[in-house]
């Protein structure tokens, strides 16, 4: 007991020193917030290959419109690619110009975007613990500092929003933009004002100094009759015009569901949209979006509105487009897995809003409703997709920073309050009784002594060593639940080999011992950071060695091979890839590729070309061996370029048969 109690002291010592030197809490936000972002994003981001299907897509698409100039319309293979709008190209092609055409410049975009989120959402907890601080009249650097960590890690550091920021598409960019405006939202909502996330913390040392508690920056509205509102909400306007120009008309369809819906909830619709000056921020967002989207229409016309507008958006809500169907519950599985391990505190987190209780909510002052926004923020976007047709589970990736802030919310209410001494245990008492009935917003909250724990979150505790435990027993046993790899033959024993299954395992059965243990000791206030540096390990070493045994095994083949077909294509030469789309050759290659699903109708059009005297009298031909038999060629109708794993790539020749038929010989 001597030495937690000693352990305390020096932590709470440290921060009260931060707190006092304004540059040293300023710098130590900053590399907390980078040593995060590198990890999570930064770290071997573009060492592996682009992955199949969707990736390759949008870097061609980015490349071609670098190459080509046309910042209008993108292109993929020569074709017009409709899919998604110009934001994420030319964030891209951007990169390209600046870093080159390779893996790093793709994924530029996806990782920026994410750690922007982060440190925006670093700031606006640390901002919100700082108005609590000033409003109870207590200093809590500790509390505020450990809780803006902590938020920032979770955030990070889940397995969603990893893959999504590793990869070059633009369901990240949709997200950064996305939750950034509802983050600028509700600073703009909540009254505040200020120049810079350094003002935040700096602000906090003047006013110890002059034995004042701490403080947020001070409150700022905008004139009665200014003609725009202030900053936080032009910045609102701003990234959601951003998000329209990534995914469409999601990108405001989303927001301003959960922003009306929250208004209309604590009963302050029409004072915020005037504050809001809601004309001009309209206006804002249809200058800054609607520009790209009348020239590629006047450029494209029908087309484009009937593929955008209709197919992939209309439809994707009603219909299943795609092949990409699931059940009613596949969020619920995809928000265990990808926010895991820490989606296991989600009930828990929720549980303590109590925010059924509208009228206590009315009665708070507006920035002690972050909670209540953070769950409207991810309520409304998990019920929006389980309602659509077509399901993917990047489509949940914007409710993941709202899962965060939940979870430290919850984390928040948890810390003992050793900044202005302990509680007496007939008050701990009292929390435990009244914790997640409402209290947890009031000027004062629950802050349980470190033998006490409220019962929600001591079961979210023994579901977390449940939840640990089963996911060890899965990995260990992963050979035996995943499926077949076509590309990769001996998948199963090459997993086995590589040993990834067996260091997952042990991670995760470890971190179950240790919650387990924290619990029995009643030391719960570490739960979280074992939660936190579990995945840390298992993302170095387990994930980040998958991936690049994945890229080797699935990816390098086909990079080896587009070397070759950049070395071996004679001019003008048709390139076909026979039974699968593996857009990382046009990538790599810079070829047009015709993709022809079935050997028979290859032939026929192999047969076809040959009667047209097309010049130079020959194809190369791209499949997987299976496929490449199927064909029935016979050894001199073909040479063989090059294997690698299991693609093959041949010649084909044209030759006349002494009949004056065309064949394939």
């Amino acid at each position: 007991m001597t030495m937690k109690l000693s352990v305390k002291r020096t932590v709470d010592q440290w921060f009260n020193k931060i707190e006092k030197n304004p540059a040293l809490g300023v710098t130590v936000s900053i590399l907390w917030l980078m040593v995060i972002g590198w990890i999570a994003f930064g770290w071997n981001l573009g060492n592996t290959g682009l992955v199949d299907e969707t990736e390759p897509l949008f870097a061609e698409a980015s490349r071609q419109m670098l190459v080509t100039g046309d910042w209008i319309t993108p292109f993929f293979d020569g074709e017009t690619r409709f899919d998604k709008p110009a934001l994420i190209y030319w964030c891209q092609a951007i990169a390209y110009a600046i870093i080159g055409v390779n893996e790093w410049a793709v994924r530029l975009p996806s990782a920026i975007a994410a750690l922007g989120l982060i440190c925006l959402a670093f700031y606006t907890i640390h901002w919100y613990l700082a108005k609590q601080d000033e409003l109870e009249q207590v200093s809590r650097p500790t509390r505020r500092y450990l809780i803006s960590f902590i938020a920032a890690a979770l955030m990070a550091l889940n397995a969603e929003t990893i893959i999504w920021a590793r990869t070059g598409v633009s369901d990240m960019l949709l997200t950064g933009c996305m939750a950034s405006a509802l983050l600028c939202f509700f600073l703009g909502y909540a009254g505040k004002e200020g120049s810079s996330g350094a003002e935040l913390i700096t602000n906090d040392a003047s006013r110890l100094k002059s034995g004042n508690p701490p403080t947020a920056l001070a409150p700022q509205s905008p004139m009665p009759h200014a003609l725009f509102p202030n900053k936080w909400y032009l910045a609102f306007y701003v990234l959601i015009a951003g998000a329209i120009l990534t995914k469409g008309p999601v990108g405001i369809v989303l927001p301003g569901l959960i922003v009306a819906a929250f208004l209309l909830y604590v009963g302050k619709a029409r004072e915020v949209f005037r504050e809001m000056r809601l004309l001009v921020g309209i206006l804002i967002i249809i200058g800054l979006s609607v520009p790209w989207y009348a020239l590629v229409i006047w450029r494209n016309g029908w087309n484009y509105i009937n593929t955008f507008f209709g197919y992939h958006n209309l439809e994707r809500f009603t219909e299943v487009v795609n092949g990409h169907s699931a059940p009613w519950y596949f969020y619920f599985l995809v928000v265990l897995v990808g926010f895991a391990p820490y989606s296991v505190y989600l009930p828990a987190s929720i549980i303590r809003l109590k925010f059924w209780q509208r009228s206590h909510w009315r009665s708070l002052e507006r920035f002690q409703q972050f909670g209540l926004f953070a769950w409207f923020w991810f309520a409304i976007i998990f019920g929006f997709f389980t309602i659509a047709v077509t399901k993917l589970p990047s489509y949940v990736l914007p409710l993941m920073p709202a899962a965060a802030i939940l979870v430290a919310l919850l984390w928040s209410d948890l810390l003992p309050n050793t900044e202005t001494g302990e509680r007496k245990d007939t008050e701990n008492q009292e929390d435990m009784e009244t914790w997640g009935q409402g209290n947890t917003s009031s000027p004062r909250l629950p802050l349980p002594a470190s033998s006490s724990i409220p019962p929600p979150v001591l079961w979210s505790g023994w579901v977390n060593v449940v939840f640990l435990s089963f996911l060890a027993t899965a990995l260990f046993n992963i050979t035996h639940i995943l499926g077949t790899d076509p590309a990769i033959s001996n998948f199963h024993e090459l997993i086995q080999k590589s040993g990834i299954p067996v260091k997952a395992g042990l991670i995760w059965l470890v971190c179950a011992v240790l919650v387990a243990g924290f619990l029995l000791s009643r030391r719960w206030n570490y739960i979280i950071s074992i939660n936190l540096v579990g995945f840390v390990a298992f993302l170095i070493f387990v994930l980040t060695p998958a991936s690049f045994f994945i890229d080797r095994e699935r990816q390098l083949p086909l990079r080896e091979l587009s070397a070759v077909i950049l070395e071996a294509k004679q001019p003008d030469e048709e390139l076909i890839m026979l039974g699968f789309k593996k857009p990382s050759v046009v990538f790599y290659s810079h070829i047009h590729v015709n993709y022809l699903g079935f050997p028979q109708e290859a032939v026929e059009h192999i047969k076809n070309q040959a009667a047209k005297g097309i010049k130079p009298p020959s194809v190369l031909l791209l499949a997987e061996q299976k496929k490449f038999l199927q064909m029935d060629l016979q050894p001199d109708e073909y040479k063989n370029l090059s294997t690698k794993g299991a693609y093959n790539l041949v010649r084909v020749p044209f030759k006349k048969k002494k009949n004056e038929k065309i064949d394939i010989s």
